[in-house]
């Protein structure tokens, strides 16, 4: 069987997200998260009465608690929240040392016991995934020192961060600035950050209850539109493809020209390249292709 080959001209419909949000102890993570579409948050870390706002909530002693979710079961719900994703990994790896004690050593996983980490967690992500839910990942922020220089990474054990890193779509980080909270989805020097719907920093405000809702919204509508936009260049270049395959003689490229100042640099360059082909020469004098001298 051949490769099934998406064309750029073709649209890849975003309707559901993987989002990380990250920040300091106390900075209003979970809370934030509860503002999503019709949440259901798994809570690994046990805190979700300190939030405010609080939803439909799991408590999640053991990752065998989660392990057999189905479609059923959040069939209510758009957005999972997994509220911490740092200790759904802890819990995960105590599972695959309890489950194959090879995959251990003193506690810890082995590097083989990564790997079944990483592949077990990506799957279950996936899984979430495939019943059409928009997954919501909280982590803590660690702070490490470089010098002087303050670097913001997730909280996470080991290697198995970078499975966050990856499996998120849009990243972003939760801080306090002056006495508001803010939300900021893009990489800056000092901090991780994804955010393909090219967000600015956003105000978290303290009494909207569909704010998060309101924000993946947001970054599927932008990335769908670029889709969409995309879409409608391919067509134009396709457009000019044909009609170029179809200019015989000089008279046919010059009668095109005024149209195609007007169209993508692209286009332009297929149009002087044919008219080359042809062996057409362009004078500048006159601002027009003409046969050259002796043909």
């Amino acid at each position: 069987m051949g490769l099934k080959i998406t064309k750029s001209s073709d649209p890849i419909k975003v309707d559901r997200l993987t989002i990380c949000l990250y920040g300091q102890p106390g900075v209003g993570k979970t809370s934030l998260a509860y503002t999503s579409d019709s949440p259901l948050l798994l809570d690994f870390d046990g805190g979700a009465y300190r939030a405010a706002n609080r939803r439909d909530t799991v408590q999640v002693h053991r990752w065998a608690d989660v392990t057999e979710i189905t479609a059923d079961d959040l069939a209510p719900y758009k957005t999972v929240i997994v509220d911490t994703a740092g200790r759904a990994l802890d819990q995960l790896g105590a599972d695959i040392i309890r489950r194959n004690a090879k995959m251990g050593r003193g506690g810890a996983l082995t590097l083989q016991g990564y790997g079944a980490l990483k592949a077990e967690f990506i799957a279950w992500l996936k899984l979430v995934n495939s019943f059409g839910k928009d997954v919501i990942l909280i982590a803590h922020m660690d702070e490490q020192r470089n010098g002087d220089e303050v670097l913001e990474r997730l909280d996470v054990q080991g290697g198995s961060k970078n499975e966050i890193y990856k499996a998120a779509d849009a990243m972003g980080r939760i801080f306090i600035r002056g006495n508001k909270r803010e939300l900021d989805f893009t990489p800056r020097e000092n901090s991780f950050g994804k955010n393909p719907g090219q967000l600015d920093v956003l105000t978290v405000p303290v009494d909207d209850a569909g704010f998060m809702a309101g924000v993946v919204g947001q970054i599927k509508e932008r990335l769908n539109a670029l889709t969409e936009e995309q879409r409608e260049a391919q067509a134009v270049i396709e457009s000019w493809r044909e009609r170029i395959e179809t200019m015989a003689d000089v008279d046919a490229f010059n009668a095109a020209l005024g149209d195609v100042r007007q169209a993508p640099k692209v286009c332009q360059a297929m149009f002087s390249q044919a008219a080359k082909g042809h062996g057409f020469e362009f004078d500048k004098a006159v601002g027009a292709y003409a046969m050259p001298v002796g043909a």
